[in-house]
């Protein structure tokens, strides 16, 4: 039995867990998942975005690098600072030559050994406040990095659209601003700054050691091939064992997310133990790939390390030879012995690195492909915007004189007015929709020829199976996706020609998930207009008839609210989110079976309120509940993506068909 439960494990996760499959990082094949009704789009998504390998590495690191261009000045700084320290490191060590010399010679004094100790000291004093100043401003441009970094990651999460979040898991996402932002951080930080310093190092002391001895330089350079080799090997393994750690550690905060989000759905189907064993598998998976990455990681120094000592043992060796035979100076061969381990030193520092290098890449290249992800299309720069005339109390439509929509047929009947760039109409908030057409997936089609208009201050409801399509169409009218066939216009302008967020502002919805952000009941009451007074948010809050029990809250409307609400009951959410919707003057309101989570008898309470509430405006509800829909002006019957019926209630039971089965009992919502 648990040998099928791993089997399913791996089966689940193969293409998050493995970086090299590049389906991972661009999403399911043939596009969105199926959602829970096997139409719509999953709640959560099925495939983590596991960081492959990078398709253009000097790519990746000039991207890191651009952002810290703006402190050219800084880093010169930091770049003098460099030189100082490893030019004082050098001459540092340097100094012990003659200061030897001086010991072993005739003329050897206390006066001299103290002179050469007391510049050694200072010559030391220089490196160490050069290396401070490196530090302190280096700190401050690689935050300063990470925090424009953050910032145009979040910026893009909010030009990505609903697809995007439908088909990567969110958790995961997280995972960019956590795991992959830091390593990138610890790169920038240090990294940068020791391959500088290695390279001057390295330059510094090669100099030096040519010129204290040809012959054992060349001992020394002999050695260095073998080390890059047996370095190139090692971080060759590192570098892909770390592409995977990253990809687990992506995959197991994926999963944690949804466990914690879902605990109450785990605990009611009593799967705490198959969460577990689940977690178990993602750990111990992330565990064995760490521990080959650390490991491989974790040798580099070891290796190249143990194999500058044998170039150290050998150089020691031959020069005491050549001091012997040749008369090579005792201070000399003290001075290159001392650059002869300093030579390798560099190039066992950067070895060190290989972990932050690789793991940074890694969690850059994660980051940047949530950056180059398709965002929404732009408006056109003729779209049609919605202004508002706050003397008037109205919005209108301000459309450009260039625009598409001024030139279609009876246009000008209802123009009030205009100026030198636009025509002004008021907005009412008719919807229209004619022979739509639209799938998730370009191989199946979820609506099919779907028309329908709904008048100004109408109400459409929509009845129909678990995905027939319902929810599908409030997704199009708002643009969450773009439609392939047909056309949907309010007010006779099709909503391609309008500025998503002027028909965005003006749609107001009422989801069956509700959502409350951490803050107060006023802040999230506001968040359907942020410029909405206190009096207007208690109106709303009435209207939603969720005044009566927010005032018997401790702080009533200043009632914090944390982990979306959850000091309040889920009816008690909802009717926030009704009042949320209540203050937006959006002419038009989509209800996706926003009393789906109210009891009945609240359901009856609210109900004089929202009637208040959709008398003025275009009202969309999806309702399982018919009851709830019995006074809309017409009711659409929809079955595999089809209106098979429409009409209002009274027309619908005399028919005699879908609607009067499910409305008699006869036959049930699937």
């Amino acid at each position: 039995m648990r040998q099928e439960k791993l089997e399913y494990f791996r089966k689940k996760y193969e293409s998050r867990l493995n970086p090299a499959n590049e389906a991972a990082v661009a999403g399911p094949p043939g596009g969105m998942p199926k959602g829970p009704g096997g139409h719509g789009p999953g709640r959560r998504g099925g495939r983590g975005m596991a960081g492959g390998k990078p398709k253009n590495m000097r790519m990746t690191v000039g991207r890191l690098f651009a952002y810290i261009a703006d402190e050219k000045w800084k880093l010169g700084i930091v770049f003098f600072c460099v030189i100082c320290g490893t030019i004082a490191n050098l001459a540092g060590s340097y100094m012990l030559r003659p200061i030897i010399n001086g010991l072993t010679s005739e003329n050897g004094s206390v006066a001299l050994l103290f002179r050469g100790i007391l510049t050694m000291a200072v010559i030391y004093l220089v490196g160490v406040a050069a290396q401070y100043f490196q530090m302190r401003i280096m700190v401050g441009v690689s935050q300063n990095a990470i925090m424009k970094l953050r910032n145009d990651l979040f910026c893009k999460l909010q030009k990505l659209p609903v697809r995007y979040y439908d088909t990567n898991n969110h958790g995961d996402v997280m995972s960019r601003f956590t795991n992959d932002v830091d390593a990138v951080g610890e790169m920038v930080n240090n990294t940068v700054v020791q391959l500088i310093s290695g390279a001057i190092n390295i330059i510094g002391t090669f100099a030096l050691m040519i010129y204290t001895n040809v012959w054992l330089t060349l001992i020394t350079v002999f050695m260095v091939p073998v080390m890059l080799k047996a370095a190139q090997i090692v971080a060759g393994r590192s570098r892909k064992y770390y592409r995977a750690q990253q990809a687990a550690i992506g995959a197991m905060n994926g999963y944690i997310e949804e466990t914690v989000t879902g605990q109450k759905v785990v605990k009611v189907f009593t799967h705490e133990e198959d969460a577990k064993e689940e977690f178990a598998y993602l750990n111990n998976d992330l565990k064995g790939k760490q521990i080959k990455a650390q490991f491989f990681g974790g040798i580099m120094g070891p290796v190249v390390g143990n194999l500058s000592q044998v170039s150290y043992s050998l150089t020691a060796c031959i020069g005491g030879i050549l001091c012997v035979l040749r008369g090579f100076d005792i201070g000399g061969l003290t001075v290159f012995v001392n650059y002869s381990r300093q030579f390798s030193r560099p190039l066992n520092e950067v070895a060190m690195q290989v972990n932050t290098l690789f793991s940074a890449l890694a969690g850059a290249e994660r980051v940047f492909a949530v950056m180059d992800a398709e965002p929404e299309k732009e408006d056109a720069r003729s779209a049609v915007r919605i202004v508002e005339d706050k003397e008037q109390e109205k919005s209108f439509y301000a459309i450009p004189k260039t625009s598409p929509v001024a030139g279609a047929d009876g246009f000008m009947e209802d123009v009030l007015r205009q100026d030198e760039s636009f025509y002004y109409k008021e907005v009412k908030g008719a919807v229209t929709l004619k022979d739509v057409t639209f799938g998730y997936n370009p191989d199946k089609t979820i609506l099919k020829n779907v028309s329908l208009y709904a008048k100004p201050g109408q109400k459409i409801a929509f009845v129909g199976s678990t995905g027939a399509g319902k929810t599908t169409i409030t997704n199009l009218i708002i643009r969450f996706y773009d439609i392939d066939e047909g056309s949907i216009t309010v007010d006779n302008i099709p909503i391609s020609e309008l500025e998503r967020d002027s028909l965005r502002k003006n749609i107001a919805m009422v989801l069956q998930d509700t959502h409350l952000f951490t803050g107060t009941v006023r802040e999230n009451i506001r968040y359907g207009r942020l410029d909405a007074t206190d009096e207007e948010v208690e109106q709303a809050a009435r209207t939603a008839s969720a005044h009566s029990f927010i005032m018997r809250l401790e702080h009533g409307y200043d009632t914090m609210l944390e982990g979306d609400g959850a000091n309040l009951s889920q009816g008690q959410r909802q009717l926030i989110n009704i009042a949320r919707a209540a203050i937006s003057k959006a002419p038009v309101l989509i209800l996706d079976e926003a009393t789906s989570s109210v009891d009945t008898r609240t359901e009856k309470h609210i109900e004089k309120g929202m009637d208040r509430l959709m008398a003025t405006r275009t009202t969309l509800v999806i309702a399982h509940r018919l009851s709830t829909v019995r006074n809309a002006n017409a009711i659409m019957v929809l079955e595999n993506g089809e209106i098979i019926e429409r009409g209002d209630h009274d027309d619908l039971l005399s028919q005699k068909g879908r609607y009067y089965e499910l409305y008699t009992g006869l036959s049930e919502l699937d």
